[in-house]
């Protein structure tokens, strides 16, 4: 049974006596240890304010924690002119290749190697986990296109096909993928680029709808 609460009080007589007070729902005398919260007890029929402060957790804010994860993607790409059109200069082929590099580095990609034939390229590169392949390619053939139609060395380009192709590899295999990029121009003297990107695709297992294969509207 709680206990009851007394104060001290005087009559019209002088003389002194106790009265009981109303007992709370909690003690009057119970303070909460929350932290700067305003609690009230009573003392002798007054009421007085105690704050009670409790130290907070301190953290060390210069500390930085960095999660950190490992992937690599390489990536073999393939893509061809509009309708497989000649329209790629030998003479100036080098400029191209160096703004596609560009546009790589500006992706946060790795570049291993470029190179390709009048009608068609081929890329060597990693990505970082973040962008996916389609992403890539897409800002590749939009920048490269728009670069090459105002540059007076592609006087007829009229831009890149529709499709492309792009297989991932390891690291094993990058001497082997470089090595094939650097003798395209003997590559192709025996066979066409229609042969050696059938040749590409089925080979990484995949079956071509002769409908679609190599079709520009």
């Amino acid at each position: 049974m709680p206990k009851a609460h007394y104060r001290h009080v005087h009559d019209d007589a002088g003389s002194k006596h106790e009265e009981e007070l109303a007992t709370p729902s909690c003690q009057r005398h119970d303070i909460l240890l929350t932290p700067h919260k305003r609690r009230s007890r009573a003392v002798w029929g007054r009421r007085q304010s105690v704050i009670i402060r409790v130290p907070k957790a301190r953290y060390n804010h210069n500390i930085k924690i960095k999660l950190m994860s490992y992937t690599t993607s390489y990536y073999h790409i393939v893509f061809r002119t509009y309708r497989s059109e000649m329209t790629i200069s030998t003479e100036y082929e080098r400029e191209l290749y160096a703004y596609i590099y560009g546009i790589a580095k500006n992706l946060h990609c790795q570049t291993y190697r470029i190179g390709g034939m009048p009608d068609h390229i081929h890329l060597f590169v990693s990505l970082p986990s973040t962008l996916p392949l389609a992403s890539f390619v897409q800002r590749v053939k939009t920048d490269s296109s728009k670069w090459m139609k105002t540059n007076i060395h592609f006087p007829n380009f009229r831009g890149w096909g529709h499709e492309y192709a792009g297989f991932s590899y390891n690291l094993q295999d990058s001497d082997k993928i470089v090595n094939y990029i650097i003798r395209q121009k003997e590559h192709h003297q025996r066979l066409s680029f229609a042969e050696e990107y059938r040749t590409f695709v089925e080979s990484n297992g995949i079956t071509i709808d002769e409908l679609y294969f190599l079709q520009d509207k």
